[in-house]
């Protein structure tokens, strides 16, 4: 797909609804990639130069098939300061990221916890064990020599997790990284345009309008043409207080990404339970 940058005006920019709202969490240890990861998914860029992250917060908006569509993105620190906001994180995410460096065995470490700890945090609020996810081995252009895990070992490892897919990457040399969205966007059931290589970069200033238009029978060429995203500039995180109220909503109504085989479990829990459930998690 073509990376050639059309402008947008911010005012043209609707919000997405509710039910094409998607948060992403990338979680891993410190110095394993995840923001390298990000800034190549988002800019196509690499920065040498390592910078510790505390949180970083990006939004991007689509526009698929007629329907705009809204992605946020979590680069959470890997130090984990304050448990509780992890904890927080975790919860309101929707799909998630796992990375890990080849080079770093405590990092690998790191991910099983983080995969379990997934897991079973959204097993407590929505009864569900299925959680879209794809677990990164990041810097797989170091040589044997350089790696303190093997890529045999990283396979058996996440092989067995449903909806989890494991692949190795490289931020710096641009190894499979648009096969890792590839793959997440599958897992979660989004749209494939929402990749890199599958919608035109938009930048915000003039048209075209990201705005919903009515539905029609479109060919596979139209659809790619048509497809389209921008990276909304300066975004910022939702307060702790407006992720507190999604989760109750999310509770009370259901999640708009309730990605489990058997939608019935959570229709038959009792709304005052979860709740009970989401504040237990985050204490």
């Amino acid at each position: 797909m073509s990376t050639s940058k059309v402008s947008t005006p911010d005012s043209d920019i609707v919000p997405a609804p509710l039910e094409n709202c998607c948060r992403l969490v990338v979680v891993g240890s410190p110095k394993v990639g995840k923001t390298a990861i990000i800034t190549r998914f988002l800019a196509g860029k690499f920065d040498e130069q390592y910078t510790p992250t505390i949180e970083n917060f990006h939004r991007k908006i689509y526009k698929i098939r007629g329907q705009v569509y809204q992605l946020d993105i979590l680069d959470t620190s890997g130090n984990h300061p304050f448990p509780a906001m992890q904890k927080l994180s975790l919860l309101t995410g929707d799909i998630f990221i796992l990375v890990f460096s080849f080079s770093d065995r405590n990092s690998f470490q790191e991910v099983i916890r983080l995969r379990d700890q997934i897991i079973e945090t959204k097993l407590q609020v929505k009864g569900s064990k299925v959680v879209p996810m794809v677990i990164a081995g990041n810097k797989c252009d170091l040589t044997q020599e350089e790696r303190q895990v093997s890529s045999e070992e990283a396979l058996k490892q996440f092989s067995n997790t449903r909806r989890c897919s494991y692949i190795e990457t490289s931020a710096k040399k641009v190894i499979n990284i648009d096969i890792l969205f590839q793959m997440l966007f599958e897992n979660a059931k989004l749209p494939s345009e929402m990749s890199p290589s599958m919608h035109r970069k938009v930048s915000i200033s003039q048209s075209p309008t990201l705005r919903p238009t009515a539905p029609g029978k479109w060919g596979i060429r139209r659809r790619l043409s048509e497809a389209c995203g921008v990276v909304t500039p300066n975004a910022r995180r939702p307060s702790v207080r407006s992720d507190l109220m999604q989760l109750r909503f999310q509770a009370l109504h259901g999640s708009s990404f309730d990605f489990d085989d058997e939608e019935e479990e959570n229709k038959t829990d009792p709304v005052q339970k979860k709740l009970k459930k989401l504040m237990c998690c985050i204490s």
